[in-house]
């Protein structure tokens, strides 16, 4: 299922991967979850410097069935339902060897314009480095959402110890309810929610958050200082808008941490000099996650994290454009659409 221009998606027969590594595994797709990132093509054709080439594939958060894999393989087998790890990376360059293959130089991910199609595809190849076993008492669900809970879990891990911390998810969105299942699952004291969609504040409560505000109907600063007056200890900043960041400098205490999760359709973002230098904010941005897909898998395995909330709407493969039309305008309080091959 191929972009081929601005909110225009086509089926298109195309030849199927084939193994070109030793190390290669093919995948026959069985669900994807639509995520933002997917939405910010299919309206604007980019996010920031990467631009989409027509015809292009998107998707990345995905689950399939190991259908053939190469010589040199051990990790999964024929008939394994795995998760995918969307990235790629080269294992040589210094940032691969320094850890971080998340910001590898050489970097490919699925969907990403200039790297690598998407896997809005019945069959995918990928990397056995980048296939995730599930255990039995997982379904091909949690596979996909591993993607976005991974990015969760590690914004959680770069934030700090939130542990009896007070924190806000400004943007209640498949990130910030990730966001909230990491921290609730690491014993944050008290959990503030806002967004401007009542359907997924009413998931927030489902989800026992302690508070949750709809910016676009009350002063949720106002309302969250009257309950913490001294600011908070973590805002997380989860829908790319330049409101919640102004919000989140105002409701954090001094020496409080931004962690900036979510992606912007603008360039440049905007802070409060005075507020931020006299507050000494500490500002963390995060790059998708490291290292934390097992982790996502383990904690939903073991019942430390619930994603039974997340995937409200179901389309069959057929129907992927009216699922990107229905997230792309928030339609019918939709949290997680998620495509069935």
């Amino acid at each position: 299922m191929m972009l081929t221009g601005i909110r225009q998606m086509e089926m298109r027969e195309v030849p199927d991967p084939v193994l070109s590594d030793p190390h290669d595994v093919k995948v026959r797709l069985l669900v994807l979850g639509i995520c933002g990132s997917d939405i910010h093509y299919y309206v604007s054709g980019r996010i920031g410097s990467q631009i989409v080439s027509y015809p292009f594939t998107v998707g990345h958060e995905c689950a399939g069935v190991v259908v053939e894999t190469g010589s040199a393989v051990t990790r999964v087998k024929k008939d394994d339902i795995i998760a995918v790890e969307p990235a790629m990376w080269c294992g040589t360059c210094e940032q691969c060897l320094a850890g971080r293959h998340h910001t590898c130089r050489r970097l490919r991910f699925l969907g990403c314009p200039g790297q690598a199609e998407g896997a809005l595809s019945e069959y995918i190849v990928m990397p056995e480095n980048s296939c995730f076993p599930l255990p039995a008492n997982l379904n091909p669900d949690h596979g996909a959402i591993s993607e976005p809970l991974s990015i969760g879990i590690y914004s959680v891990k770069k934030a700090g110890d939130t542990g009896n911390s007070d924190i806000a998810i400004l943007g209640y969105g498949p990130i910030g309810m990730s966001v909230m299942l990491a921290a609730k699952s690491q014993g944050a004291s008290s959990i503030y929610v806002t967004d401007m969609i009542d359907r997924r504040l009413e998931i927030a409560d489902k989800e026992k958050a302690s508070w949750t505000g709809n910016p676009s109907k009350e002063d949720i600063v106002k309302k969250i200082i009257g309950s913490k007056p001294l600011g908070l200890d973590i805002v997380f900043e989860c829908c790319g808008k330049q409101e919640a960041v102004d919000q989140a400098v105002e409701l954090l205490k001094p020496g409080g941490k931004l962690v900036i999760v979510g992606i912007p359709g603008f360039d440049r973002w905007a802070l409060d000099v005075d507020k931020t230098r006299r507050k000494e904010i500490s500002i963390q941005f995060i790059r998708r996650q490291l290292n934390c897909v097992d982790d996502s898998i383990r904690m939903m395995s073991e019942g430390t994290i619930d994603i039974s909330n997340m995937a409200t709407h179901r389309f069959p493969f057929e129907k992927t454009k009216e699922a990107f039309d229905l997230v792309d305008g928030y339609h019918d309080g939709v949290m997680k659409a998620m495509i069935d091959f």
